[in-house]
């Protein structure tokens, strides 16, 4: 039995099918990458998975349970969370705040929620930050505090959304450790990402998608020099 699995899912915007028939299966402690052109509904993908969106047709499976039509919180309790592409911190509040309003998923006292988000923060490096408030935080301490938001609902899933978007070299490295320890902490990670260096240097699998379907699924090596995949990325010429 496969620790998350997605079955024939489909979903339909109007005339517009952002993700046909997709199945794919991800193992409990692995990092599973997602990749695929602008508009090639990974982000729709994740959607899904978190309840955030309906399903048109399939079914969505966590640790044997079927999940799909379930609200986003109910899915949060069960082990999945997510971060967002676009990052938007509770801006009036300090850093640690915002980590604490994901600790009270599973804390209901202030002293517990703020010792787990202690906890988070020294994880995440971003103790140092606690205090001041998140709309002084760079795009990379940003970024830093979407991850730590979510470690601290206790996920075992983690899905991440283009989280080297706008970094420079140096935030690509420091968010591969970050997520490199993010796994080696018993998380399972899925990260949709368009930096290839970040994704092919961590992902034990990637599922290549274009137009909503499947065209590659293997390891990163594989995936890279699969012919569709270069296609779809670099035009037919480079096929």
């Amino acid at each position: 039995m496969s620790y998350l699995e997605l079955r024939g899912v489909t979903k339909d915007f109007g005339g517009l099918r952002a993700v046909d028939n997709l199945s794919f299966e991800v193992e409990q402690g692995e990092i599973f990458g997602i990749i695929g052109p602008n508009g090639s509904g990974k982000t729709t993908c994740f959607n899904l998975i978190n309840g955030f969106y309906p399903l048109t047709g399939g079914e969505i499976h966590f640790r044997g349970r079927r999940i799909d039509g379930l609200p986003p919180h109910r899915i949060c309790e069960l082990g999945i969370a997510r971060t967002f592409q676009v990052v938007k911190p509770l801006r009036r509040m300090t850093v640690l705040e915002n980590v604490m309003a994901g600790a009270f998923l599973r804390e209901s006292r202030v002293a517990a929620a703020r010792r787990r988000a202690r906890e988070v923060l020294e994880f995440c490096g971003l103790a140092h930050r606690a205090d001041v408030e998140a709309k002084s935080l760079t795009i990379a301490d940003r970024k830093r505090l979407e991850i730590a938001r979510a470690l601290a609902t206790q996920p075992e899933v983690l899905l991440l959304d283009e989280t080297a978007a706008g970094l420079n070299p140096r935030e690509c490295e420091e968010a591969i450790a970050l997520i490199q320890r993010i796994r080696q902490s018993g998380v399972t990670v899925v990260v949709v990402e368009h930096v290839m260096k970040v994704i092919m240097g961590i992902s034990d699998r990637v599922l290549a998608i274009n137009f909503g379907r499947e065209i590659a699924r293997g390891t990163p090596g594989e995936i890279a020099r699969h012919p569709e995949v270069i296609r779809a990325y670099l035009g037919e010429a480079h096929a």
